[in-house]
């Protein structure tokens, strides 16, 4: 359907070039427009010019479902406060270097989120202890106590959804 919206626009007009290059091509679009052509040719390009300025983006924007949880059975889910702080906290903390679909995460040195398998609330908490899996390549207590807690549960929650 997002394909329809995007590549939509381009078809119709396409078949508008192609319906004045068989009707007398360039010259008699320049008389039509300079005779302010008829009232068809008018009502034509207003409905063009709203479709391709209002009725595509509106339904690009209303298409995106990202703001319940972005992905999968998330976006209709109703997420609770904690999960809302979590998912805070994350984008604030983790984002960066992780990647995690729920939020549209696409961090460049961390390990895909999605990916890791048995990803629970515990699992989560000692990977920001001991800064990942005690190799250096992440700070350990990036988070402390509650705020670490929450992250786990988000993460635990939405990872892989």
């Amino acid at each position: 359907m997002e394909v329809f919206f995007i590549l939509g626009p381009f078809v119709v007009l396409g078949v508008v070039v192609v319906v004045m290059a068989f009707s007398g091509g360039p010259s008699a679009a320049r008389d039509a427009y300079l005779t302010r052509g008829g009232r068809a040719f008018t009502f034509v390009i207003v409905l063009l010019y709203l479709g391709l300025g209002v009725a595509v983006p509106a339904a690009v924007i209303a298409s995106r479902g990202e703001s319940e949880g972005g992905v999968g059975a998330l976006r209709t889910e109703k997420a609770s406060k904690a999960d809302e702080q979590g998912k805070e906290l994350f984008i604030a903390s983790c984002k960066s270097c992780h990647n995690l679909d729920a939020v549209q995460a696409q961090g460049v040195t961390g390990p895909d989120l999605d990916e890791l398998g048995g990803l629970d609330p515990e699992r989560v908490i000692n990977a920001i202890e001991n800064g990942g899996t005690g190799q250096g390549r992440m700070p350990a207590n990036i988070l402390q106590a509650e705020d670490a807690e929450k992250v786990a549960r988000y993460v635990s929650h939405v990872a892989g959804q």
